[in-house]
């Protein structure tokens, strides 16, 4: 009795496995909806694992990138040019940093092209436009066709460590301006700074230039002014 009821039982069970998983409890509509859960979970699954792969396709794809040379890592966004530039001085980064402010016409954190264009016709070295791309290019780490405080750094730090070509544009600007690091015996930096004397007279014209405008523009609205002055007083004669 006990061996018929247990091979029954076997034989259901293969019946069920040949025949699929047994309708759940509570009819087809319970089993419907159970299919339908089923169904949901397998597409909220599938959708978990592409979006997974997706994002890993594309930090793949960046690092193949920075491999390849064609991308930089990105940069921490808090930069202290005081512990990463140690081979200068405070006071010497503060005038790299006021010469960088001085330039940057458009006060917008950054030297563009044409500011450096500005900036070496300035230095009374002016360079032909692809000899200031060639420029940028030489320490633009993010590769968006500016300089950046950080970058405009890097120019120095190369021209001090001797990695600047001799009659390139950046050991140009690295000699017309005023910061010597020589004086703090950085290494390859002898004899850094051979057109001071032009470039104290330089940046004193350049000075004298930016005084002249804004003088210029004080008397503009000065004049203004008085026009408008003169305006409404006739205006007010005629009323009467």
């Amino acid at each position: 009795m006990a061996t018929d009821e247990l091979a029954q039982k076997l034989q259901r069970r293969l019946l069920l496995e040949e025949s699929g998983p047994e309708p759940a409890p509570g009819g087809e509509e319970a089993a419907a909806g159970w299919g339908a859960g089923q169904e949901e979970e397998e597409e909220s699954r599938s959708s978990m694992f592409a979006s997974a792969d997706s994002e890993l396709g594309a930090k793949l794809s960046r690092r193949q990138d920075i491999n390849d040379g064609t991308a930089r890592p990105r940069q921490a966004k808090v930069f202290n040019p005081y512990t990463e530039f140690k081979e200068f001085s405070r006071r010497q980064i503060k005038d790299m940093e006021q010469m960088f402010r001085l330039y940057d016409s458009g006060k917008d954190g950054y030297i563009d092209l044409m500011e450096l264009k500005l900036m070496m016709e300035k230095l009374e070295a002016p360079q032909t436009h692809l000899g200031l791309k060639n420029m940028i290019k030489e320490v633009d780490e993010d590769f968006d066709g500016k300089l950046s405080f950080r970058e405009f750094l890097l120019i120095f730090h190369k021209a001090a460590a001797g990695e600047l070509e001799e009659d390139s544009g950046l050991m140009t600007l690295a000699k017309l301006s005023e910061i010597d690091v020589s004086t703090e015996g950085v290494k390859g930096a002898k004899n850094f700074f051979e057109a001071k004397v032009q470039a104290l007279s330089s940046a004193s014209k350049f000075e004298a230039e930016i005084k002249a405008e804004q003088d210029e523009r004080k008397r503009e609205e000065e004049e203004k002014k008085h026009r408008r002055a003169a305006f409404r007083e006739l205006k007010s004669a005629f009323s009467q």
